[in-house]
């Protein structure tokens, strides 16, 4: 996907990067202003213009994603429907994770899950009607926001109230067919517009128009990443953990790095490289897992949920980072020649090299004392609710809010300091604008029949 230099996309911007061949805005205003957006009125986000996509088809392909992914039934999928794919290695930690979209006619398409799904389908292909095939030719728009509806009904000419959570229809936008997902990273409603890429400079502006009109920022990718997951509860796998198969499956690993390099964990966990690995129970994921059919890593799956059950396992939780001790790491710095610093946290998320997914993901020790209970992922500011923030992977006994705990900031070999956290909510962010559960018919007016 790309864009013309004189798009409409780069206006405002006032630093532009590149991302897996697509140059992508950075940022536009500042963080504070972009991410805010999303809880007043709505922000526009080109970022996942860069996902890789890959359609899966065939008579056999549901047989064939119900063996890669922990889900099913695909075959009793209907066309607007979608699922959260899971993958899992022979030891039931997560290799991948995405969107899996039923299309029609025995068509899924597949968003983050292309390089693990062009690998088993090359060792499945034998005997089987399965296909794959690389899409390239889609933009894909985020319009995130308590006007998120109004934004988009506004810009598509037609009602929209209809589309349920994770649910999506076909409408026209810019003259041009397009597809509206309700689906979303920041925790409120929100909306995914994917079409053709030849229309992709007249969706933006006929987008860009309506978000204007409604008093809404677009926003760039630098601000997108980590200000919306982690504040919104979705754990992601270029901020808040790793996938498992770069040494637990070669082959997979060889063919992986052709599309995005291992993830090295940074920060205090860095003595460890397994320290982020993760079930689908530890994140809270465990739902999408169905155990009425076979799949990759099951027996290890079966272990897990197990654990989770018992209340031996790992559970996602918020954290929020006391406010002395994150200023003692800051102020760290100007003590002085003779006073080493504290590794950085003044930024205001932790990023893989600020640009790119190519880096270390930050992860911290989470302690009870000394015992070491789990860890900590994607600090960042919460504007909204102006905290310090982060989403933790802790053993379950320790999950309940209001527990006291502590973080170890700093990589092994660095001056390290123990900050106070406390267990908040998860998801963090859960107002009346909540995607999963807001009822868009009670609170915005139809404006279209």
């Amino acid at each position: 996907m790309n864009f013309s230099k004189d798009s409409r996309v780069y206006e405002g911007a006032f630093d532009i990067r590149p991302l897996y061949g697509t140059n992508l805005p950075n940022e536009y205003e500042g963080a504070r202003a972009e991410y805010l957006a999303c809880r007043s009125t709505a922000w526009l986000g080109t970022t996942l213009c860069c996902s890789p996509v890959i359609d899966v088809s065939g008579a056999d392909a549901a047989d064939f994603l119900n063996y890669q992914c922990v889900n099913r039934d695909f075959s009793q999928m209907k066309p607007g429907q979608s699922k959260h794919g899971l993958m899992l290695n022979d030891n039931g930690k997560l290799i991948g994770d995405g969107v899996i979209m039923y299309k029609s006619d025995n068509l899924w398409r597949c968003y983050w899950l292309a390089p693990l799904l062009y690998f088993g389908a090359a060792a499945a292909a034998q005997g089987k009607d399965v296909k794959t095939e690389m899409v390239s030719d889609e933009y894909f728009y985020q319009v995130d926001g308590p006007k998120s509806l109004e934004i988009v009904e506004d810009a598509c000419q037609c009602d929209l109230h209809d589309i349920e959570f994770a649910r999506n229809k076909p409408a026209t936008l810019g003259g041009a067919p397009c597809t509206v997902h309700r689906l979303g990273m920041s925790g409120c409603l929100a909306y995914e517009i994917h079409g053709a890429e030849k229309d992709a400079e007249a969706a933006y502006d006929a987008l860009r128009n309506s978000l204007e009109k409604f008093g809404g920022k677009p926003i760039g990718f630098r601000n997108y990443t980590i200000l919306n997951h982690t504040p919104g509860g979705y754990p992601n796998q270029f901020q808040h953990y790793a996938y498992a198969y770069y040494d637990t499956d070669p082959g997979l690993a060889d063919f992986a790095r052709k599309y995005c390099p291992p993830q090295v964990p940074g920060g205090s966990v860095a003595d460890d490289p397994h320290s982020l690995d993760v079930t689908p129970w530890d994140i809270g994921w465990g739902y999408c897992v169905n155990m009425n059919h076979d799949f990759r890593g099951k027996a290890a799956a079966e272990k897990a949920k197990a654990a989770h059950k018992a209340h031996e396992g790992r559970q996602m939780v918020t954290l929020e980072w006391n406010t002395e001790d994150v200023g003692d790491v800051f102020m760290s710095q100007f003590r002085g020649r003779d006073v080493e610093p504290y590794d950085p946290i003044e930024q205001y998320h932790d990023t893989y090299n600020g640009l790119n997914l190519q880096a270390r993901i930050i992860g911290s020790y989470v302690l009870d004392g000394d015992k070491r209970i789990g860890f900590a992922t994607g600090r960042c500011y919460a504007f909204y609710e102006r905290r310090m923030i982060s989403l933790a992977c802790i053993e379950q006994g320790y999950a309940k809010e209001g527990t006291e705990l502590e973080v170890l900031w700093g990589e092994p070999g660095h001056p390290q300091k123990r900050i106070r956290a406390i267990v908040a909510r998860f998801p963090y962010y859960q107002g009346e604008w909540r995607n999963e559960t807001c009822d868009v018919n009670k609170l915005v007016p139809k404006r279209f029949e």
